[in-house]
C-alpha cells in the first residue's frame, strides 16, 4: 500500500493592506485610552477643573428656553489616521461638488423637482435669485453628517452619510474650541504617559469659513469687504456661535464683521446697510421660509433679496435645497446616472445611505430591484429609519428597530398624512465608543456613547464635529457632549 500523502500546513493568511491600516488605527486609539487611564487622579482632577473653566471661558453654550447650559467636553480624543483623513476629505468634497449643482438640476430635471418639492414662496425666491449656470461660483459652506467607526479594520464600509446641512451650520465655533481645550489640558498628559504617540489638531473650522468668505468677496468684486452675520439674533435658543465667529474673524484676520437680525438691515441707493456700515457679504443662519414669515409680519426683506440676487450670501439661495431628500437624487440610479460621472456614482453607492421620499410609488429599493415603496417600508421596520425631510437636531426621527410593528405602522401613517415631506432611509450602524468620562475627583468612568460625525470642508482642509450621546438620535443637549477629533501618528513616522 502506498503511504498517504503528507498534508502540508497552509501558510498563515496575511491581512490585506486596508486591514493592516484599520488594525493600526484601532491599536493607536487603544493606546490613547490606556494613556488616559494611567494618568494619576490628581492630574486628571486638575485637568477636569481646567476643562470646565475653558468651556466656560470659550462660551460653549447651548440655550434652551433662554437658559444657558455649558456643553460637555469629553477628554478622550477620537483619533484618525492621516490616510483616513485624506480619504474622508476626498469623499466629502465629492459630495459637496454634487450638492452645489442642485439648483441647476432642479431647474433642468422634472424628476429632481419632484423629489425636492419647494413651497411656492421658496420656488419664487429661487427663480428670482438664482442665475442658472451664470454665477461665478456657488458659495455654499455646509456640514455633512455621517456615521463611521475609524477603529474598524474595514472602516470605509462603516462610513455612511445620513444628511446634508448646507446653511447656518452648527459647530464652527464649538469644534475648534473643544480641540483647544483638550489640546491644552489632556494631550500633554497623554504624551507624558506614552511619548510614542503624536496627536495633532485638524484644520480649524473658523479658518475654513474665513477662506470661503474671502473667496466670495473676491468673486463678487468686493475684496476685503464687510461681512455681516445674520441670524435670529435675539431668540437665544440653541447654539450661540455667530457672535463668537464675528469676534474671531475680526481679531484674528482683521476682517470687518457685523452681527445683525434680518430686520435690522436696510436698503439705500442700491446698497445694503446695517446701521451706517455698508454690507458687502452676508453669512446667514436664516431660511427663505423664515424670511417669508418676516415679510408677512411687516418686515422689509428687500435687503436680503438683493443680496441673494447679487450672489452675496453664504450659503447661497441654492442651499435651500438641502433637504434629506437630496440623498434620493444621489442614490436613485436613474436620476444620478443622468447627471454624475462614474467615479461620483461609485462614491454615492458606497457612502450615501439609500433614501426615498415616503409616498405610494414605485422605485429602486436598497437591493437594486424595483418595487413598491410603501409595502417595503412597512415590512422593513428593523432596517429603516423614518425622518422629516426638513427636520434638524434629531427632531421627529424614528428608528424602526426601536418600535413595535404596530407603532412603526402608525408612524408611517402619520408621516403620510403630514403635509410636510418625510423620507425613509436605510438604517446604518451607529458607532458605539467607550468614552472615559472625568468626574471632579479625577476618577475615570468608562461609559458607552453613540457617535455621529459632522464634516465641514474647504478645498484644502477638513474639520470634524464629533457629537456623542447615550441616545441613538444623537444630540449634544440630550445626555450628550462633544469630543475632539485629532490626527494620530506614532512618533517618528
Amino acid at each position: 500500500m502506498s503511504a498517504e500523502p503528507e498534508t502540508l500546513a497552509a501558510p498563515p493568511a496575511q491581512p490585506a493592506p486596508a486591514e493592516l491600516n484599520g488594525l493600526r488605527g484601532a491599536r493607536l486609539a487603544a493606546r490613547v485610552r490606556q494613556a488616559l487611564y494611567r494618568t494619576s487622579p490628581d492630574a486628571l482632577a486638575d485637568a477636569f477643573r481646567r476643562m470646565r473653566e475653558g468651556a466656560t471661558a470659550r462660551h460653549l453654550d447651548y440655550f434652551s428656553d433662554g437658559v444657558a447650559q455649558t456643553i460637555r467636553v469629553f477628554p478622550c480624543p477620537v483619533t484618525v489616521l492621516p490616510e483616513e483623513l485624506e480619504y474622508v476629505h476626498q469623499v466629502v468634497r465629492t459630495l459637496h461638488h454634487a450638492l452645489v449643482r442642485l439648483p441647476d438640476l432642479y431647474a433642468s430635471d422634472p424628476a429632481v423637482r419632484g423629489i425636492l418639492r419647494l413651497e411656492p414662496e421658496e420656488e419664487a425666491w429661487l427663480t428670482d435669485c438664482w442665475r442658472s449656470g451664470g454665477q461665478v461660483r456657488n458659495p455654499v459652506f455646509g456640514r455633512l453628517d455621517a456615521l463611521v467607526d475609524y477603529t474598524s479594520p474595514v472602516w470605509k464600509d462603516t462610513f455612511k452619510f445620513v444628511e446634508p446641512n448646507l446653511t447656518g451650520i452648527g459647530g464652527l465655533h464649538l469644534v475648534p474650541s473643544v480641540e483647544e481645550i483638550v489640546a491644552e489640558t489632556i494631550v500633554p498628559l497623554l504624551a507624558a504617559q506614552d511619548p510614542g504617540l503624536r496627536l495633532d489638531r485638524l484644520t480649524d473650522a473658523r479658518e475654513l469659513l474665513h477662506q470661503e468668505l474671502a473667496a466670495q468677496l473676491d468673486a463678487v468684486g468686493r475684496p476685503g469687504g464687510t461681512v455681516c452675520f445674520v441670524e435670529p439674533k435675539y431668540e437665544m435658543e440653541g447654539i450661540d456661535e455667530q457672535r463668537r465667529l464675528v469676534e474671531y474673524l475680526r481679531d484674528r484676520h482683521g476682517m470687518t464683521t457685523l452681527h445683525a437680525d434680518p430686520c435690522e438691515l436696510r436698503a439705500k441707493d442700491g446698497e445694503v446697510y446695517y446701521e451706517d456700515v455698508r454690507v458687502d457679504l452676508v453669512y446667514r443662519d436664516y431660511s427663505v421660509l423664515d424670511l417669508v414669515e418676516l415679510e408677512r409680519e411687516g418686515t422689509d426683506v428687500t435687503p436680503m433679496r438683493t443680496l441673494f440676487r447679487e450672489n452675496r450670501v453664504v450659503s447661497s439661495i441654492g442651499a435651500e435645497l438641502d433637504h434629506k431628500a437630496c440623498w434620493e437624487i444621489l442614490t436613485d440610479p436613474e436620476v444620478a446616472g443622468r447627471h454624475f460621472d462614474e467615479a461620483s456614482l461609485r462614491c454615492f453607492h458606497r457612502h450615501v445611505l439609500w433614501t426615498r421620499v415616503l409616498a405610494e410609488r414605485h422605485t429602486t429599493l436598497p437591493d437594486g430591484e424595483t418595487g413598491d415603496l410603501l409595502p417595503f417600508a412597512r415590512e422593513g421596520r428593523e432596517t429603516l429609519v423614518l425622518k422629516p425631510s426638513r427636520g434638524y437636531g434629531g427632531d421627529g426621527v424614528v428608528i424602526g428597530q426601536t418600535l413595535s410593528d404596530a407603532d412603526w405602522g402608525q408612524a408611517i401613517d402619520a408621516a403620510l398624512a403630514d403635509p410636510e415631506l418625510w423620507v425613509v432611509q436605510a438604517l446604518a450602524h451607529i458607532p458605539v465608543l467607550e468614552v472615559p468620562t472625568l468626574s471632579e475627583d479625577g476618577s475615570l468612568q468608562p461609559e458607552m456613547y453613540y457617535h455621529v460625525m459632522g464634516y465641514a470642508s474647504g478645498p484644502e482642509g477638513l474639520a470634524i464635529l464629533a457629537r456623542a450621546s447615550q441616545r441613538q438620535v444623537v444630540n449634544v443637549a440630550q445626555r450628550g457632549g462633544m469630543a475632539p477629533v485629532m490626527r494620530v501618528e506614532e512618533a517618528g513616522r
